[in-house]
């Protein structure tokens, strides 16, 4: 068995009280679930339509704008950007036009056209994202081949808790949340691929591909 996130073989599973088999990898300090637990695309997308994340819910762009303020200056104007995985209210890539950015959008299940996966981008957003990989090491992969040298990844997913928090953790409790990531998991992420890592906010980080 080899880690969803950073392909270490230094993973163990380990049994939750629901009934759901985690692996937890001591490289990369991330844990991701089993494959037979994943909830396949239909599933997943009825629980992505649940969520109640409108365009023009002030609430949901304040939330964002915990990425987007300290994002914005790492940014030139009038840069182009993508919001991977923006779900059916890409609330965030609204808030960055309305600054003046060019932003494309991509979601597998929402707004699936890959012909935006086919360009180079000044700057990636993926918030509430990435906890939904099933291949994360794929997916990172991606992002590094979408971005230009200098670009910038801007990544907002909630950081692991300890241990023995993670059995009640509500986060874990969502059926689509399958890879969790530790502050170390996403250092690992970034020294795989020459990037540089920088922690803005709890459960917020920067990374900047360098070439």
């Amino acid at each position: 068995m080899l880690c969803n996130i950073c392909r270490s073989k230094d993973v163990e599973s380990f049994l939750t009280s629901d009934h759901k088999i985690y692996w937890n990898c001591f490289y990369c300090g991330g844990k991701f679930l089993d494959k037979d637990f994943l909830l396949g695309d239909m599933n997943e997308r009825q629980r992505y339509l649940e969520h109640n994340n409108k365009i023009d819910d002030p609430d949901y762009r304040s939330f964002l704008s915990r990425l987007a303020i300290p994002f914005k200056e790492k940014i030139l104007p009038n840069s182009r950007g993508l919001d991977f995985g923006c779900g059916h209210g890409p609330a965030l890539a609204d808030m960055l036009k309305k600054d003046g950015f060019k932003v494309s959008l991509y979601d597998p299940f929402f707004y699936p056209d890959t012909n935006v996966l086919s360009l180079k981008y000044d700057f990636i957003t993926c918030t509430e994202t990435a906890e939904h990989f099933y291949n994360p090491f794929k997916e990172f992969n991606t992002l590094d081949k979408l971005l230009k040298p200098g670009g910038w990844l801007g990544i907002m997913t909630s950081f692991l808790t300890t241990d023995d928090m993670f059995e009640n953790w509500y986060y874990r409790r969502d059926p689509t949340h399958v890879t969790f990531y530790a502050k170390k998991t996403f250092q690992v992420i970034a020294s795989q691929r020459n990037w540089i890592c920088e922690v803005q906010a709890k459960d917020i980080v920067f990374l900047q591909k360098t070439k």
